[in-house]
């Protein structure tokens, strides 16, 4: 896509070559507004997860692309990369997250790709996943449903575990037999 020019730079040594600048060794800084090629190891380093505090209490939508560490009280919809709900935590709203970590209490309907329900979560809604965890001792009243891409907003209700099957062929009723 964008590339470095190489008009500045000095070309690759030949045997007989002498060096007669020494600056010519270090690269030079170019002035044009090009994006620099990326380095052969170095990656980015991911920006820290935003957190809200316990005493925060948030009526509204959050919206990230990155992660958010929920500790206080959201009462709205939460759409991000990772989420992860503290143990003090009470979030009443829709969540959809790649993953989700739930210690606290949550209200409202949760879609994610992974999602996690440890030992103190306390779930009140339906859960639609890719993959799903369930440690002992979570509480969890709705129903959960097992999708391919769970992050696509379609509107269809999930169905509860266990009737979302093939429905089973209905049997005769015994014939009753003619009273002679």
């Amino acid at each position: 896509m964008f590339s470095k020019s190489r008009i500045n730079e000095p070309g690759p040594k030949q045997a007989g070559d002498r060096d007669t600048n020494p600056a010519a060794e270090a690269p030079k800084p170019s002035m044009s507004n090009s994006v620099p090629a990326p380095s052969s190891g170095a990656t980015k380093p991911k920006p820290p997860a935003s957190t809200l505090s316990a005493d925060l209490v948030l009526k509204g939508n959050l919206k990230s692309t990155g992660d958010i560490v929920i500790e206080g009280t959201v009462e709205g919809d939460i759409r991000a990369h990772m989420l992860t709900v503290g143990e003090s935590a009470t979030v009443k709203g829709e969540i959809v997250a790649d993953d989700v970590v739930v210690n606290g209490r949550i209200i409202g309907r949760l879609r994610g790709l992974k999602v996690r329900l440890t030992s103190s979560a306390r779930v009140e809604g339906d859960i639609v996943h890719k993959t799903i965890a369930i440690e002992s001792g979570a509480h969890f009243e709705g129903s959960v449903q097992r999708q391919e891409d769970p992050l696509n907003s379609t509107s269809k209700k999930p169905v509860p575990t266990g009737q979302g099957q093939q429905p089973r062929p209905q049997q005769p009723a015994p014939a009753s037999k003619p009273n002679a």
